[in-house]
């Protein structure tokens, strides 16, 4: 039987993510996920695409969002309450103009040292109602896109079957960054064929495949890049008919609701991996 092996959340975004034995899914995705942004000083968002060092920032929030905690080895912790009325800040994320809420100077200053350049720490303001694409509409916070990346387990195998096969090591899970990790689906890549399931009583709609970028190449323990792999190995069995190579599903929350650890997946609608995907997978498995 499928079940949830991993839910994990990034309350900052590019930063390290936390461990859940159980969430709150919101329209959103799972709570305080992609609630927090870090931009340099032109309100341009920070990612581990150009600042890797971010993934050694972990990022601790409160249950009600009202204190956030950061921390990295090195540079002590920095306590922040949680300020949704501060400021507003005109940011940038992808090239789409949007608003954030800045945190203040103290968390600014902390996060300029760590990371070596100007940067500013924004919040997803209260009124926030962006619109998020693909086959199933929904709504995030400063995630890339959709509000919920799932993968699973027998994907990271066959890549990591793969990765073997090239003398190289295997990468771990955390690569990907997903909120959801399934156990029990033998074919890899299943998420690619669902649209429409439950999680616990949440229920979730496929988006589109994730189209992975260079912060897959980024070793999440020591903030570094790391060579070419996952990205070489996918290229040979994972391209995108619309370009890039995939790794996991995009999916909007349909029906808010709570998950945990341990609960069956529930696929409620099948179809086919989108075009091109399908065929190059089983040329592999064969």
């Amino acid at each position: 039987m499928a079940q949830i092996s991993e839910l994990v959340h990034y309350p900052v975004k590019g930063c390290a993510g936390t461990s859940l034995r159980s969430a709150l899914v919101t329209p959103a995705g799972i709570a305080h996920d992609r609630t927090f942004m870090v931009v340099d000083g032109g309100g341009g968002f920070r990612s581990q695409r150009n600042d890797p060092r971010l993934a050694r920032v972990r990022a601790g929030i409160t249950g009600d969002g009202a204190r956030l905690r950061l921390d990295t080895d090195g540079f002590g912790h920095v306590d922040v309450g949680v300020d949704p009325g501060g400021p507003r800040l005109d940011v940038v994320l992808h090239g789409k103009p949007f608003v954030g809420v800045d945190q203040g100077d103290e968390v600014s200053g902390w996060l300029t040292e760590v990371l070596g350049a100007p940067s500013r720490l924004v919040r997803v303001p209260d009124d926030h109602a962006r619109l998020t694409g693909g086959r199933t509409p929904g709504t995030s916070g400063f995630a890339d896109s959709t509000a919920v990346l799932m993968a699973s387990a027998s994907s990271l195998d066959l890549l990591g079957a793969r990765i073997l096969e090239r003398g190289a090591e295997p990468v771990p899970i955390d690569r990907f960054r997903p909120n959801v990790v399934v156990s029990g689906w033998e074919e890899p890549h299943t998420e690619d064929r669902v649209r429409s399931v439950r999680l616990g009583d949440a229920e979730l709609g496929y988006a589109k495949v994730c189209i992975r970028c260079v912060g897959t190449t980024v070793d999440q323990a020591r903030g570094e890049r790391s060579g070419p792999e996952p990205l070489r190995t996918l290229a040979g069995y994972r391209r995108a008919d619309r370009g890039g190579v995939s790794f996991g599903s995009l999916f909007a929350v349909t029906r808010p609701g709570s998950a945990a650890v341990g609960d069956a997946v529930e696929v409620l609608e099948w179809d086919e991996p989108e075009e091109g995907l399908g065929e190059r997978l089983a040329e592999v498995l064969a």
